[in-house]
C-alpha cells in the first residue's frame, strides 16, 4: 500500500477539539469523497456534523464519537445531500437527522449513485437513511446547553441545500462544502454568485474557528480563499464568453492559474460550465447536466479524478 493511501485510510481519521466540547473529524487531505465531520457535545447530549462516505470511514466516525462522549449523538445534521456527508447517516440509528428540506428530496433522487462514478472503491455496506426533521430557512438546535443554528445558505452555494452549523457562543462554523481548505471549491450543481453570497454570510459571522466540508481546520481566511477563487472563476468565465472559447477549452489553455496548488484541480471545467450558464442568464441552481460534465472533466483530468475513500 503507497504512503498516499496509509494517509487516507479511515484508521487516521481523529477527532480533535476545536474548542470547549467542539470538535472537527478530518479525514486525510480533503480530496474527493474524503469529508470532514464535526461533533458538539454538551452536557447529556450531543450533535453529530454529518457523517462519511464508505461503511469503514462512518464506522471509525462512531467509534470515535462514543469513545468521545460514551453515549451515540440524539441529533445528526447533513449539510447537504452528497453522499460523502451521508451515506454513513444509518450507522447512527439513534439520532434523529436533521437537514434542509432540499437535502431529503435530494438524497433520495441520487441514491446511491456516487458509488457509480469510482466503483473500484470499498464503499461497504452502506444504506441510505433520510431526514427525518427538515427546515427550510433556520433551525435552532439546543442540546446539553449549548445552542446551535442551522442557516440554509441559498438558494444556491455548493447545492441548492446548503447547511451551514454555527456555533454563536464558541464563534466555530461549520461550513459543509460551500467553503473547502486547501481543495478546489466545486459550484457545478449550485451557483458562482450564490457561492460568494453564501461567503459573504459566512463571513458575517465573525467565526473564530472554520471547519470547512474538506480539508484542514482553519479561521476566517478560508472564507477569503474561497471568494478569492470564485471571483477569478467568474473573471475567466466572462473572458471566455466573450473570446467564444468552450468551458473545457478554456480551461485547457488556461489552466488552474493562481490555484494549482489546490487539490481536484480537475474540478476547473464543471465549475466553468456552471458559471458560463450564469452568464448566459441562467438561474442559480438550474440543472445543469452532471454526467456528462464529468465526463469532460474526466477527459480534461486524463483519467478519472482520484478518490482515496
Amino acid at each position: 500500500m503507497s504512503a498516499g493511501l496509509l494517509e487516507t485510510s479511515p484508521a487516521e481519521a481523529e477527532l480533535t477539539e476545536v474548542a470547549d466540547g467542539v470538535y472537527a473529524f478530518v479525514q486525510g487531505d480533503g480530496g474527493w469523497c474524503l469529508n470532514n465531520a464535526g461533533l458538539v457535545a454538551g452536557d447529556g447530549g450531543s450533535v453529530l456534523v454529518d457523517t462519511a462516505a464508505t461503511e469503514a470511514r462512518a464506522r471509525r466516525l462512531r467509534e470515535k464519537v462514543l469513545h468521545r462522549t460514551g453515549t451515540p449523538p440524539r441529533t445528526l445534521v447533513n449539510t447537504h445531500f452528497h453522499g460523502d456527508h451521508t451515506f454513513g447517516n444509518h450507522l447512527f440509528p439513534e439520532a434523529v437527522v436533521v437537514a434542509h428540506e432540499q437535502t431529503r428530496l435530494d438524497m433520495a433522487a441520487a441514491g446511491l449513485h456516487l458509488t457509480s462514478l469510482w466503483p473500484d472503491v470499498c464503499w461497504g455496506d452502506i444504506d441510505l437513511a433520510l431526514p427525518e426533521i427538515t427546515y427550510r430557512d433556520a433551525l435552532t438546535l439546543h442540546t446539553g446547553g449549548v445552542r446551535v443554528e442551522l442557516l440554509h445558505l441559498g438558494p444556491a452555494a455548493h447545492t441548492t441545500n446548503d447547511t451551514a452549523v454555527w456555533l454563536p457562543e464558541q464563534r466555530v462554523l461549520f461550513t459543509g462544502d460551500v467553503v473547502m481548505s486547501g481543495v478546489t471549491p466545486f459550484c457545478v450543481m449550485g451557483s458562482v454568485s450564490g457561492s460568494l453570497d453564501a461567503l459573504d454570510r459566512l463571513r458575517g459571522l465573525d467565526p473564530l474557528v472554520v471547519v470547512p466540508g474538506h480539508g484542514p481546520v482553519g479561521g476566517p481566511e478560508v472564507i477569503d480563499a474561497n471568494e478569492a477563487y470564485f471571483r477569478w472563476l467568474r473573471d475567466l468565465a466572462r473572458q471566455g464568453v466573450a473570446e467564444g472559447a468552450s468551458p473545457l477549452q478554456l480551461a485547457r489553455a488556461c489552466g488552474p492559474g493562481p490555484f494549482a496548488r489546490l487539490l481536484d484541480a480537475e474540478r476547473l471545467v464543471p465549475n466553468l460550465h456552471r458559471a458560463y450558464a450564469e452568464e448566459h442568464g441562467a438561474a442559480a441552481g438550474q440543472a445543469l447536466d452532471i454526467p456528462a460534465l464529468f465526463k469532460e472533466m474526466t477527459a480534461y483530468n486524463g483519467g478519472l479524478p482520484l478518490c482515496r475513500a
